[in-house]
């Protein structure tokens, strides 16, 4: 395990500085090889400019992230532990976005992602870990990798106009309220599944994994967080139903994906959008069933006992299902101010597959628009989750296991996992925003004796 050493923030800055000049290169880049000008609606109506049909387009973003904690009471510590030293890390990662209409309805995107550097601990020590823009795989020095590589489908079916904006991923279009929308290819699941307007993107929001999807849903991915599948979206009026199916890794938490779909991830969600007093929101309630070679919690603790060995789950491992839900819930309460929140199970009798170590977790949060106070371009949010981990995976860390995330080599004193997170992100030209950011972890890892653990975060954002 490698952690970055520090650098401080002319390290961040001179970074900036070149990644702006790429950005700056780009220059308007995503309004490129539009089909025609929109028609502009008459002078004293209130009707919406309909959205101007793009053919092709390209982007870039790019992200940098500081991040340090002092030191923190520990009474020991494992393989998979926050140092309790004080530690820093570093993330930069940069995406080129391609997005073509070969014809009527239809999108083909390519993005192709930079990544360099490490998150403290290399992404170890918390379920609901505090960086979701690094990567599982740090490296000290920059790599690149096709991230997304997909095709959707739009097919209008009536109903009033409701056009995409254009956007990362999608191409400015008109289309309708009533759709159905196909999507097949490289993709992360949580592009379409579990979306939230106030908690859901680490470059621009919340950076905790557990407050920007349900840090229950162990979705399908790689070690960056892409795999391979397909869904479709039915979208009928203030409804719409989603279902997906998508390929595993070879074996739990792992970088390889499997070749032939054989072990497998289906999942469906059913949104409700709605008004309440002139305020738009959504609720979202989901179930995920992931089938493939996982191991029993309570088998590997039982293993470890009579054999007088570290509990391991790959010693135990046989083809199971491990079922799951969520919900989901957003609601704008006034002008610029929203509110949250998350509520997460899965099976715990299993070990968690591909994301983190998360059984049951419940979060609630709000985002507040710097339009009420003069800026626009800002941000502030506070996020406070809480994490749990079943029983059966309790005695199995306590037995010396170890999970995707955690593993403190004993856990004699479990308990809730819990996390505060508040940020503030200062807009400055358009397209560039600094955050600051602060996450306070309590009992990191489920472990009472350790901890809190408090996170400084510094992030700077740049998109075109």
């Amino acid at each position: 395990m490698r952690t970055i050493q520090p650098r401080g923030v002319s390290r961040l800055c001179g970074r900036a500085s070149s990644l702006a000049i790429l950005l700056a290169l780009s220059g308007g880049a995503h309004a490129w090889a539009q089909d025609a000008q929109p028609q502009q609606p008459a002078a004293g109506s209130d009707e919406k400019a309909p959205v101007t049909p793009e053919t092709w387009a390209w982007h870039i973003q790019a992200t940098d992230i500081l991040q340090y904690y002092p030191p923190f009471h520990s009474a020991f510590q494992g393989p998979n532990s926050f140092k309790p030293q004080a530690t820093t890390g570093n993330t930069v990662d940069a995406t080129l976005y391609a997005g073509v209409r070969p014809w009527a309805g239809a999108e083909i995107w390519g993005n192709l992602e930079m990544y360099e550097g490490y998150a403290p601990n290399n992404t170890l020590g918390a379920a609901g870990y505090v960086n979701g823009d690094g990567a599982k795989v740090g490296r000290a020095h920059a790599y690149a990798r096709i991230a997304r590589l997909f095709v959707r489908q739009t097919i209008d079916l009536g109903g009033e106009a409701d056009d995409q904006e254009a956007d990362l991923n999608a191409l400015g279009e008109r289309r309708t309220k009533d759709r159905l929308v196909l999507t097949a290819g490289k993709l992360n699941v949580t592009d379409i599944f579990d979306t939230n307007k106030y908690a859901h993107d680490p470059r621009g929001d919340f950076l905790n994994w557990s407050a920007i999807t349900a840090g229950s849903f162990d979705y399908a991915a790689d070690a960056w967080g892409y795999t391979y599948g397909a869904a479709a979206e039915w979208y009928r009026g203030d409804w719409a139903w989603r279902a997906g199916v998508f390929d595993l890794s070879i074996v739990p938490n792992n970088a390889v994906l499997t070749s032939d779909f054989s072990q497998f991830q289906m999942v469906g969600e059913a949104e409700r959008r709605f008004s309440w007093d002139g305020h738009p929101g959504a609720v979202r309630l989901a179930g995920f069933v992931t089938r493939g070679g996982m191991g029993s919690y309570d088998d590997a603790t039982r293993l470890a006992l009579a054999t007088g060995r570290p509990a391991d789950t790959a010693l135990v491992r046989q083809y199971r299902s491990r079922p799951g839900v969520y919900l989901n819930v957003e609601q704008e309460v006034a002008e610029g101010v929203g509110v949250f929140g998350r509520l997460g199970w899965d099976d715990g009798g299993q070990e968690s597959y591909e994301y983190t170590d998360i059984d049951r977790t419940a979060q609630a949060g709000v985002s507040v628009s710097g339009a009420r106070w003069g800026r626009r371009s800002d941000t502030v949010g506070v996020v406070a989750v809480v994490n749990q981990l079943s029983a059966a995976g309790q005695r199995y860390l306590n037995a010396g296991g170890l999970g995707i995330l955690v593993g403190d080599g004993l856990l004699p004193h479990p308990g809730d996992e819990h996390i505060v997170e508040a940020y503030y992100a200062v807009g400055f030209a358009k397209g560039v925003t600094l955050s600051f950011d602060n996450q306070l972890v309590g009992s990191p890892a489920y472990n009472r004796d350790r901890g809190p653990v408090d996170v400084l975060s510094l992030r700077l954002h740049l998109e075109h």
